[in-house]
């Protein structure tokens, strides 16, 4: 649980060090990031409800701006639009060419509307967060954004706050889940596959998970262990053959994903970044514990992913090669994944 800390002494700290990044500030303070915003309510904070269902329409007014996901190890951002709302209990999304997204809707407890003045001038964001109040997504408005509807579009979403907030223990990434005894039946079963989303639902039924699976035929033909080496190599071959793909980051509460190319590969220490105009990807290499190459059959030929899992087992980034078009076979994709190197046998 996070340390209990009156909201005027979260403040008064904050003034003596306005310039670290949120979660940072948060981490050494030893509370969450939501109580460390909630803590700020009627200094350029409000409270705004948390539901998909009335946020991400609103959002949707506020024209150009850009989505950020994160989990521990990846940050994923994306400059666009919000265009089409599906409401759905378990699952919700918003659909678009450039801001895509899966909703976890259970995962988003509180969400708050920021003003702040910055050295690059007013920063407006609306931030969402989970029960440990960690961040689930992020909407940062840009000079081109509806800033004419900002205040229209927070008054009908405003709710009541604390600025005491409370908060959930944070619950840990579930480890590796096998059961050996059905190695078979999952060999036999995933080859059945005809969609990539069935997948979840097989290990489920097994009583496994995703990276349980990946260890358990790890070396078959489904799944190959990679070097640690193969996120770095992999960005790098997919800017130089100009190879499109599908990239995904989330959480609990999100998935964020882009299509499309990665372009201006810059690695900084241990991030490996993608930086380009609409799009950016900040990855911790440092982090990764587990690389694999992963086939799923589909209706469309083998869906080939890159999966990568920190120490704890959570799933931190998943890399698909993108489709062009209805008869493309993805073989640049696939070349590109054939010349990574695999794990060596004690890492495997």
């Amino acid at each position: 649980m996070a340390q209990k800390q009156t909201a005027e002494a979260i403040r008064a700290a904050r003034k003596e060090d306005p310039k670290s990044r949120d979660r940072d500030f948060a981490d050494r303070l030893g509370i969450s990031e939501a109580q460390l915003v909630a803590a700020h309510l009627g200094v350029g904070v409000r409270a705004i409800t948390p539901d998909p269902d009335r946020l991400m329409p609103a959002v949707s007014r506020l024209g150009e701006v850009m989505a950020l996901t994160r989990n521990q190890s990846a940050i994923h951002e994306r400059v666009g639009t919000y265009g089409e709302y599906h409401s759905g209990a378990h699952a919700a999304m918003v659909l678009g060419k450039e801001i895509d997204l899966r909703i976890f809707p259970k995962h988003w407890a509180t969400a708050f509307a920021i003003e702040q003045e910055t050295e690059k001038g007013l920063r407006r964001t609306l931030q969402v967060f989970d029960a440990a109040g960690d961040a689930v997504h992020k909407v940062f408005l840009r000079e081109e954004s509806n800033h004419d509807a900002w205040a229209e579009v927070i008054e009908a979403l405003a709710v009541e706050g604390s600025e005491s907030l409370e908060v959930a223990d944070r619950v840990p990434p579930e480890a590796a889940k096998q059961n050996p005894a059905k190695r078979d039946l999952l060999l036999s079963e995933w080859a059945k596959m005809t969609d990539t989303h069935q997948f979840m639902r097989l290990t489920s039924k097994l009583g496994i998970n995703r990276l349980g699976a990946y260890r358990m035929v790890s070396s078959e033909r489904w799944v190959k262990p990679l070097d640690l080496s193969a996120p770095a190599m992999l960005l790098d071959a997919v800017a130089q053959a100009g190879q499109e793909v599908i990239l995904f980051v989330g959480n609990r509460g999100m998935i964020q994903i882009h299509w499309g190319r990665l372009v201006n590969i810059k690695p900084m220490g241990p991030w490996l970044n993608v930086l380009d105009d609409r799009f950016d990807l900040h990855l911790r290499s440092d982090h990764i514990a587990e690389v694999y190459a992963v086939i799923k059959p589909t209706k469309r030929g083998a869906a080939l992913s890159i999966e990568m899992f920190d120490a704890a087992g959570m799933l931190i980034a998943q890399v698909f090669g993108q489709r062009s078009g209805e008869d493309d076979d993805l073989s640049d994709w696939n070349a590109i994944i054939s010349a990574l190197p695999t794990a060596s046998m004690e890492t495997a």
